[in-house]
């Protein structure tokens, strides 16, 4: 307790004098600096982050309809923190090189004094800060609901014939706790049903940690319909570790409600399993298996149980919720996975994605982290997330549909 009320003082002390670095150094634009920049500067960073620390307490009190506002502010805290980032970084390499240009007076005895600051540098780095702020400023309105379609061609040659052309969805991380805008849900989940697929699958977070959380959506998700089904598995989230149960019985009901909400939405969960999906007599393995990943995250996914009633020969696809699953133990197991599917990292909800291109911090942490991998002659496929968390935005790296279709490769 006492060593997390310190790294809260510590956190904060940090944040003022960064706030406070920043302030001094934006009076280079004015000859006189007016009251409006004083007082501005610093309303502007306290009504945000006041909203940002009420935003609990918000909807915990059952306002659920203002939700937009707090997801707004925390957005809106971001956005200016990270503009602000970009700017320091000029203003600190400026005053890099009037240290070493004093240091360097100093040293020969020109007796140069204290260099001021040049305004034009100043004026390039806010050119450059206004990217990040305008592109941060349209993910958290805009982009957090721009659902994009990716279409992935898999082609092998275990596939049964009967399944060429077989189409699946894919979409993960829903993580509805987080949304504010049911007509925005509604139209990413025409989006998936506007692909006519086969097969419906989803990757797990249904929710942020409460089974509350999905009610006010379970008709959009009753609506989804396959000629094979919908089929699910449950990420780090839908264990409900971010929440303060005050009993273990919450917990256990918790549990069983979401149960009740994924059957209710038509999903059938696999919870460390298999079934058979079948066509024209011929059969391919549908896998599911409970979230298991690096961290501090619950890890009940088996395996060996979950391929106890899998054909060993047939083409298997697997819906594992984190992609580290894949590499740590997946790609080495003795029944061989074709096509593996995950989510979990939302690729940050930030970076960059041009044709050609991608990148994202997250990257880091998981080598893994959107798109198509394969290894082994076994594929892993990272949906970006069709929701949100934590930050209330996407910027670079937009919601995700995923559309497979199935090809039987011909030697």
């Amino acid at each position: 307790m006492v060593a997390r009320i310190l790294f809260i003082i510590a956190f904060w002390a940090l944040y003022f004098l960064f706030e406070l670095y920043l302030f001094q150094s934006g009076k280079i634009f004015f000859k006189k600096v007016p009251l409006w920049y004083k007082w501005g500067y610093w309303l502007i960073i306290i009504t945000p982050i006041g909203f940002m620390m009420l935003q609990r307490n918000l909807l915990m009190g059952g306002l659920h309809e203002y939700k937009w506002v707090a997801n707004f502010f925390v957005g809106l805290v971001f956005t200016i923190f990270v503009t602000k980032l970009f700017f320091a970084v000029f203003w600190l390499l400026e005053d890099l090189s009037r240290i070493i240009q004093w240091s360097f007076g100093q040293i020969t005895n020109s007796k140069q004094g204290w260099p001021s600051r040049r305004i034009f540098i100043s004026q390039i780095g806010l050119g450059i800060a206004a990217i990040p702020f305008f592109s941060f400023l349209y993910g958290i309105t805009r982009g957090k609901y721009a659902y994009t379609l990716h279409k992935i061609d898999i082609i092998d040659e275990d596939l049964p014939a009967a399944f060429d052309g077989f189409k699946i969805v894919q979409i993960s991380d829903v993580h509805s706790g987080s949304f504010d805008s049911y007509q925005s849900v509604a139209e990413g989940l025409q989006l998936v049903q506007d692909q006519n697929a086969d097969l419906i699958l989803f990757t797990g977070d249904m929710v942020n940690s409460n089974a509350k959380e999905i009610e006010p959506f379970i008709p959009l998700f009753e609506k989804l319909k396959a000629p094979y089904g919908k089929f699910s598995v449950l990420g780090n989230h839908d264990y409900g570790p971010h929440w303060r149960w005050e009993a273990d019985v919450e917990d256990d009901d918790n549990m069983r409600a979401l149960f009740e909400h994924q059957k209710k939405m038509g999903f059938t969960l696999l919870r460390n399993e298999t079934v058979q999906i079948e066509k024209e007599n011929e059969k391919i393995n549908l896998s599911g298996c409970e979230n298991w990943g690096k961290g501090p995250f619950p890890k009940k996914g088996n395996l060996d149980k979950t391929f106890q009633e899998a054909n060993k020969d047939a083409f298997t696809i697997l819906m594992s919720h984190d992609p580290s699953h894949w590499t740590a133990q997946i790609i080495n197991h003795s029944k061989k996975v074709h096509l593996t599917l995950s989510g979990h990292t939302h690729g940050m909800q930030a970076g960059i994605e041009i044709p050609g291109f991608k990148w994202s911090p997250v990257k880091w942490r998981y080598p893994q982290w959107a798109g198509l991998y394969e290894e082994k002659s076994q594929k892993l496929y990272v949906n970006r997330g069709f929701g949100f968390l934590g930050f209330p935005g996407r910027v670079g790296i937009l919601p995700e549909v995923t559309l497979f279709e199935l090809k039987r490769k011909t030697v």
